[in-house]
C-alpha cells in the first residue's frame, strides 16, 4: 500500500485533464467517455447489481490462482465480503460501461471474471456485443454464470479455466476490447499480453487493471506501452489503456479520470 500511495502521489504531478491533450483521438475519449456527467439509465442497473452482491450472505470456497487478493486471505468467503472488498467500483463500473458504449465492442475478452460486476457493466454498454469471460475459480464462475442468467444478460460465456489454456484456445479470435483483471503479476501479464496481441485490431483497445498493484505489475505496464505495435497509452493510475491505432503518433497520456 505504501509503494501505491508514493506512485500516486507521482501520478498527480504528471497528470492532466482534456486541456493538456493535443490528440483528437484522445480528446474526445476523455470529454465525451472518461468525463461525461451525464446520468445514464443504465447506472441504475449497474448500482442494483452490487447491491444485491453486498447483501449476499452465501459463501464461497474459493481458489486463488493469480496474486490473490491484498484484503481477504481466508479460501472460504461470502459474496459480500467479496463484493466490498475485491469487487469493481461503482465509480469504475460506470466507466465501462461507458467505455463499453462509446467504441461499441463486437467481441470482447475479459480476464478475471469474479463477480461479474464489470462484465455486467459491459455487457450494459453494448448489449449487442459478444462477450466471453474467464474465471480460474470454478465456483466463482458457477455462482456468476448463474447470476448472469438471473439478469437475462445473455451474451455472456464464462469459461472456467487457467489463463494461460484459455487465451490459447482464443488467440486466433479478433476483439475489440480485452479487459486485463486477472492475474497481477508480471510475468503473467507480459504473457497473456504478447498472447493475446494476435487477436487485436486497427480499432482494438486492451485495458489493464491495477498498474500500480506492485512494482512488478508497473514494471510490465512500462514494457507493454513501449511495445512496437502500441501507439496509444494512456495511463489513469488505476488502470492503463492501449490502442493500436497505425494511424496515431506514438504517444503516452497520464490523464486524471
Amino acid at each position: 500500500m505504501l509503494y501505491q500511495a508514493k506512485q500516486y502521489i507521482k501520478f498527480l504531478l504528471k497528470s492532466k485533464n482534456q486541456h493538456g491533450v493535443h490528440s483528437p483521438f484522445v480528446y474526445n475519449l476523455v470529454t465525451l467517455c472518461f468525463y461525461d456527467s451525464k446520468k445514464h439509465a443504465a447506472y441504475k442497473n449497474i448500482l442494483n447489481y452490487k447491491k444485491a452482491l453486498l447483501q449476499d450472505q452465501s459463501k464461497i470456497q474459493v481458489t486463488d490462482l493469480g496474486a490473490g487478493s491484498q484484503v481477504m486471505k481466508q479460501e472460504e468467503r461470502t459474496v459480500s465480503q467479496m463484493a466490498k472488498n475485491a469487487g469493481t467500483t461503482n465509480k469504475r463500473a460506470k466507466l465501462l460501461y461507458r467505455l463499453s458504449a462509446y467504441f461499441k465492442p463486437e467481441n470482447i475478452l475479459e480476464l478475471g471474471t469474479s463477480l461479474g460486476i464489470a462484465t455486467h457493466a459491459l455487457s450494459l454498454g453494448k448489449p449487442e456485443s459478444t462477450i466471453t469471460t474467464i474465471e480460474g475459480c470454478n465456483n466463482i464462475a458457477e455462482f456468476s454464470k448463474n447470476n448472469f442468467k438471473k439478469h437475462n444478460l445473455e451474451n455472456i460465456e464464462v469459461i472456467y479455466s487457467d489463463f494461460n489454456e484459455a487465451i490459447e484456445n482464443l488467440k486466433s479470435n479478433s476483439y475489440n476490447l480485452i479487459f486485463f483483471d486477472g492475474n497481477h503479476q508480471k510475468e503473467a501479464t507480459l504473457h497473456y499480453f504478447e498472447t493475446l496481441l494476435q487477436t487485436a485490431n486497427n480499432d482494438s483497445v486492451f485495458i489493464f487493471d491495477d498498474i500500480y498493484w506492485s512494482e512488478g505489475m508497473t514494471e510490465a505496464w512500462e514494457q507493454i506501452k513501449k511495445h512496437p505495435k502500441v501507439t496509444v497509452s494512456i495511463n489513469t493510475f488505476f488502470w492503463g489503456f492501449i490502442f493500436f491505432r497505425k494511424e496515431q503518433v506514438k504517444e503516452d497520456f497520464v490523464i486524471r479520470c
